[in-house]
């Protein structure tokens, strides 16, 4: 059987949201801020044979944290695809956003850690 290794790199980011279409009232309603993680892993049966490794981390960790700053102190409902910023929508943005780099890209997580919550997207 052949080997499977994965990467992972991590970054933070702090933004607010609410969901507009829950009823008057609702506390998911109202504007709102969290602190977020979110991971990405990378996936290889086959090593890049100048290094020795998956893909370059740092490389992985600069696109990351790129994608993190884009929505860093913001209102997620701004941006396309997060106009109902739910854990699972911002798996989904963070993939698009990785993909096109990152071939090999298998998993990504969402976090709230503060309040004991997380999405993973399996792609």
């Amino acid at each position: 059987m052949m080997p499977v290794f994965e990467i992972t790199k991590q970054a933070t980011f702090d933004a607010a949201h609410h969901f507009p279409s829950e009823p008057e009232g609702s506390i998911y309603r109202r504007l709102h801020g969290h602190s977020f993680t979110v991971a990405a892993t990378v996936r290889a049966e086959v090593l890049d044979d100048a290094h020795g490794w998956v893909a370059d981390l740092g490389a992985l960790e600069r696109d990351l944290k790129a994608a993190a700053e884009t929505l860093d102190h913001g209102l997620l409902n701004d941006h396309p695809g997060l106009e109902l910023p739910s854990l699972e929508h911002l798996c989904l943005w963070f993939a698009n956003r990785l993909r096109g780099n990152w071939s090999g890209l298998c998993r990504i997580e969402v976090a709230r850690p503060t309040i004991h919550e997380r999405c993973v997207l399996s792609l």
